[in-house]
């Protein structure tokens, strides 16, 4: 039987309500890779015009959210956190490079933070990775893709800072 949004919801919820940790982040993130193996699921968040972000579920108690996010060409992000909160990557379609940065110095309002290259990786669909706080991270896309992407809370209202590569 094809998983559904609610249900996907749902079990994330249900496991985030008892682990609102890295361990239940963990657990979501498996339950997302399962999610992304079927076809079905995925095909249901993604419209053919599918904006580049769009919030799909926000939980009314926890405050997490899933999103489907659409790129239709070539996008790369700055290194960056999710502030006071985390994220889970899940690559539907296409291929994101993804690079990891350790802090070299903090960022303030007034000037960016500097990071340092860790590594870099990929993310192939049916892979979930997740980002918890603090941790510094950057995509990069050379072509179409589709993450379906779970926030510990909605990040349009979240104020973060800027971190640029140490010289």
């Amino acid at each position: 039987m094809a998983q559904t949004l609610q249900a996907f919801a749902a079990k994330s919820r249900e496991i985030l309500k008892a682990e609102n940790n890295p361990a239940g982040r963990s657990k979501v993130a498996g339950l997302l890779q399962e999610a992304l193996k079927d076809k079905d699921f995925v095909a249901a968040q993604f419209g053919d015009a599918a904006p580049e972000r769009k919030i799909l579920y926000e939980d009314p108690d926890l405050g997490f959210c899933v999103l489907a996010h659409n790129y239709t060409g070539p996008k790369e992000s700055p290194p960056h956190d999710h502030g006071p909160s985390w994220a889970i990557y899940g690559q539907a379609r296409g291929e994101t490079a993804m690079s990891d940065w350790d802090l070299i110095e903090p960022a303030s309002a007034e000037k960016p933070g500097k990071v340092k290259k860790r590594r870099d990786y990929k993310l192939t669909p049916g892979v979930a990775h997740v980002y918890n706080e603090g941790d510094l991270h950057s995509p990069s896309r050379s072509g179409p893709t589709r993450l379906i992407r779970i926030e510990g809370t909605n990040m349009e209202k979240v104020k973060r800072f800027k971190f640029e590569p140490a010289s």
